[in-house]
C-alpha cells in the first residue's frame, strides 16, 4: 500500500476532526490491557483520554506550527486536561501524519511523511524532548547518548534510531512510519473488507481485531520498557493464544474471554500502550 492521500493540502479543521474520530474509535473498542469504555485501568479512566484528545486536536491540525512545536503544545494541553500522560505516543505518531497531509504536494502520504521527518530540525528535537519530559512516560531509563532528560545533542532522527531497539515509536520515526504503511494500514483494509463480506458488523470489532493482531505480532514496547522483553513477549504469546477470539475478527461472542484477558493484564499492571497508540495512528492515517 502506497498510502496515497485523496488530495494534498488537507484542511486543518478536517485534520483535527479526523484525529478526534481516531481517538474516540480506539476508546470505544475492547482492547485487553488498555483503557476503553468497557473498563478503565492502570489508575486511568476513559474520560481522561477523551479530555486529552479534545485538548490535543487543535494542535494536531495546526497548519502553522512545526512538527516539534505541535507535539509539545499537544502534549502540554493534554497533560493539563487529563492530569496524567494519556497520549504522548499517539501525538508523536499523528503529528507527522498531520503535517504530511497539510503539504501541497502531489505525492503519496507516505512520501510526504518521509519528507516531513527528514526536515525535522534542532528546534523540533528540542520541542519533542520537552514534550517527552513533560509526559514522563514509564520505563524511559537513561542513555549515554540522546537522553531525553537533557537537551538534544543529536539530530532527532539519529536519536530515534538509537532508541529504536527498545521503542517501536522511535523505530518508526527512524524508518518513515513503516509499520503503519507496510503492515497496519493494509491489515485494517483487509479487516474491513472481510467484515463487509459478512452481516453488517460493529466498527469497534474491527478496531479490537486490529489491536489484538498488532499485540500478537509486535512486542509492546511500553511493556518492554517497564517490565522487560520477557514480559512483553509473554503478553504477545497471550494475545496469540486468544487468536480464536479475534480472528477473522472480534464478535460479541468474543467479549467474555477478551474481558477476562483484559482483567488479568490490568491486575499485573501490563499496559500495551504502544499497541493502542499504533491503532489510533493507523485509524488516523486511514482517514487521511
Amino acid at each position: 500500500m502506497n498510502g496515497t492521500a485523496p488530495a494534498a493540502g488537507a484542511a486543518p479543521s478536517g485534520l483535527s476532526a479526523a484525529f478526534l474520530r481516531a481517538c474516540r474509535a480506539e476508546l470505544t473498542a475492547l482492547k485487553p490491557g488498555n483503557v476503553h469504555i468497557h473498563a478503565g485501568g492502570h489508575g486511568m479512566e476513559v474520560r481522561q483520554f477523551e479530555l486529552a484528545a479534545e485538548a490535543a486536536a487543535p494542535f494536531i491540525g495546526d497548519a502553522v506550527l512545526r512538527v516539534g512545536a505541535r507535539i509539545r503544545a499537544a502534549v502540554e494541553a493534554s497533560m493539563a486536561a487529563a492530569g496524567c500522560n494519556t497520549n504522548l505516543g499517539i501525538i508523536l505518531l499523528c503529528a507527522p501524519l498531520a503535517a504530511a497531509a497539510l503539504r501541497h504536494e502531489p505525492s503519496s502520504l507516505r512520501d510526504r511523511v518521509k519528507t516531513v521527518l527528514e526536515e525535522l530540525d534542532d528546534n523540533d528535537a528540542s520541542d519533542v524532548y520537552a514534550a517527552i519530559r513533560a509526559a514522563n512516560p514509564g520505563g524511559l531509563g537513561k542513555s549515554d547518548t540522546g537522553d531525553v532528560s537533557q537537551e538534544p545533542t543529536l539530530p532527532i532522527l539519529d536519536a530515534m534510531a538509537l532508541a529504536a531497539p527498545r521503542d517501536r515509536i522511535a523505530a518508526n520515526y527512524a524508518f518513515g512510519l513503516r509499520d503503519i504503511f507496510d503492515d497496519h494500514l493494509p491489515l485494517l483494509l483487509r479487516l474491513r473488507a472481510r467484515q463487509s463480506g459478512h452481516a453488517p458488523g460493529n466498527p469497534d470489532e474491527i478496531v479490537s481485531s486490529l489491536y489484538m493482531s498488532i499485540l500478537a505480532r509486535f512486542p509492546d514496547s511500553h511493556i518492554q520498557r517497564k517490565f522487560g522483553m520477557e514480559t512483553a513477549a509473554h503478553v504477545q504469546r497471550l494475545a496469540r493464544a486468544a487468536r480464536h477470539d479475534w480472528e477473522p475478527f472480534v464478535t460479541p461472542k468474543s467479549y467474555t474471554s477478551l474481558l477476562r484477558l483484559d482483567a488479568m493484564l490490568k491486575q499485573e499492571g501490563w499496559n500495551p500502550g504502544t499497541s493502542a497508540d499504533f491503532v489510533v495512528a493507523t485509524l488516523f492515517a486511514a482517514d487521511l
